[in-house]
């Protein structure tokens, strides 16, 4: 394995499986993961109409604690969706699927999103990770995971139908965080009052929970009337003026640059070098958000193929020792050693997602945890040759002074060990 595989496999992917022959051209390798269409053989498929028709049957079956159909929705497409990530063949795609639904974060922190997670990631994300940023956006807001988790399901336009009948009010919460962390960010210099108008422009946009279909649903009486301005534009009231409003703000220049930051940090380095988040920001320009255009450019930056100092995730981690050691993912309890690990899946403490900087994963705490969760999964070894399998998965990446700690270790569980809290394997 030479060291632009390695950075393959590593940076780009989520970790060798050995079994798994090495890509022949890594470039080729990953660009060919991001053609066609991403079907994870999900069975059967989250959708937003299940997860909504099991928070309803719970309200109305109220069944004692441990056999809500909620939570054992949640258990299920959780278990399958790591194990998805656990068993790809396209591991840059996943990682793909992991940025942006860390991007556009909704969390099980407030309940009923815990049954609507794995649908809020097949229906809107997934799905987009290749097409136009627009298009991801669109999607994103328009489903009940987002309009639940930021609270515009219930938000009404104090002038409306409903507001006069009702005097229910406004939130802003939809509309703050999509402009703070979505799209334009705080650097395109937007006011409170875009805030405001653009949380009247999303009114009415709600959702379904009691008759069929369940899901998004526009509700015309809860809609503010009337043209609204937003950052200088003007935009007509329903529906249509919402989607106007998304696609303006997906495609301002303020998003180009805050995406090609955030990509650039999550590929490259915890500061992102200048010179490459300005190719990711001219992509993205010049494409009109084209999202398959900006990772095939994040393949080609010199930068991203350099050492780096990227710290794994807990989530990053741990896939990548079940990939390492390729147990069967239905004999690891993924999902439940993420949230010791302090990463819960799809539970991020706050809108903004979970941080992508190292120094902010790094606690001594959370690498004690680390550490002792390594040492007992490395029981998991067998008979397995450790060193070889420190070259397969790190190879080129491996120090040489690591290599000699591994031969020397007095057992296959301690070598194994070594490999896992070593500085190259936490790192990526």
């Amino acid at each position: 394995m030479d060291l632009r595989t390695a950075h393959a496999l590593v940076r780009f992917g989520l970790g060798r499986r050995p079994s798994e022959p090495l890509p022949a051209d890594p470039s080729a390798w990953l660009t060919a993961q991001l053609q066609g269409v991403d079907r994870p053989a999900f069975d059967p498929p989250p959708t937003a109409a299940a997860g909504l028709a099991a928070i309803r049957d719970d309200r109305l079956n109220k069944p004692p604690p441990g056999e809500s159909e909620a939570q054992a929705l949640f258990r299920a497409q959780s278990a399958a969706q790591m194990a998805n990530a656990v068993t790809t063949r396209t591991p840059f795609r996943e990682r793909l699927v992991w940025f942006w639904t860390n991007h556009f974060t909704v969390s099980r922190k407030r309940g009923e999103i815990a049954p609507l997670a794995a649908a809020f990631v097949e229906e809107a994300i997934r799905p987009n990770v290749t097409g136009r940023f627009e298009d991801m956006v669109l999607a994103v807001m328009h489903h009940p995971a987002m309009l639940l988790y930021l609270d515009n399901a219930g938000s009404v336009g104090p002038d409306s139908r409903a507001g006069e009948r009702s005097h229910r009010g406004l939130n802003e919460n939809l509309a703050r965080e999509c402009m703070e962390l979505h799209t334009v960010s705080p650097l395109a210099g937007y006011t409170q009052a875009d805030v405001t108008s653009f949380a009247k422009i999303l009114t009415g946009w709600s959702i379904e929970r009691r008759k069929e279909p369940l899901g998004f649903r526009y509700r015309p009486f809860a809609h503010e009337p009337g043209v609204q301005t937003l950052m200088g534009r003007t935009f007509p009231p329903d529906e249509q003026g919402g989607v106007q409003a998304l696609r303006f703000l997906a495609n301002h220049p303020a998003t180009h640059r805050f995406l090609a930051t955030k990509l650039v940090r999550y590929f490259v380095a915890d500061d992102p070098p200048p010179a490459a988040v300005s190719r990711i920001e001219t992509v993205l320009r010049n494409t009109g958000g084209d999202l398959h255009a900006a990772s095939i450019e994040l393949v080609r930056l010199d930068a991203a193929w350099q050492p780096g100092t990227k710290l794994r995730t807990p989530a990053e981690l741990v896939v990548a020792a079940v990939r390492c050691l390729e147990v069967p993912p239905d004999k690891v309890p993924i999902v439940g050693i993420m949230g010791g690990l302090g990463q819960p899946l799809w539970a991020a403490p706050a809108p903004n997602g979970w941080t992508d900087r190292a120094s902010e994963w790094a606690a001594p705490e959370a690498m004690m945890r680390r550490i002792d969760w390594s040492s007992g999964f490395a029981g998991r070894v067998g008979q397995r040759d450790v060193v070889q399998l420190a070259d397969d998965t790190l190879g080129p990446l491996l120090q040489a002074d690591t290599a000699e700690a591994i031969r020397r270790a007095g057992s296959r569980k301690d070598a194994m060990t070594l490999l896992l809290t070593s500085p190259e394997f936490q790192r990526r």
